[in-house]
């Protein structure tokens, strides 16, 4: 889910592509996302295509 990059990608249930967020769009510590912990998040529309905003753990 998360990169030392400042990264990561979202698996949601039922879809077949994951969603990219950026450490910015992260309310709260990045780096206390790990892999496998259910988050809440914004769908945001960029020209790079959809991603995931206002991260927060579930």
């Amino acid at each position: 889910m998360i990169s030392d990059k400042g990264y990561g990608f979202i698996t949601q249930e039922g879809e077949e592509k994951d969603l990219f967020f950026h450490r910015t769009g992260v309310q709260g510590e990045f780096d206390d996302l790990n892999e496998g912990d259910e988050v809440e998040f914004d769908l945001e529309e960029t020209d790079r295509g959809t991603q995931a905003n206002n991260v927060n753990k579930a």
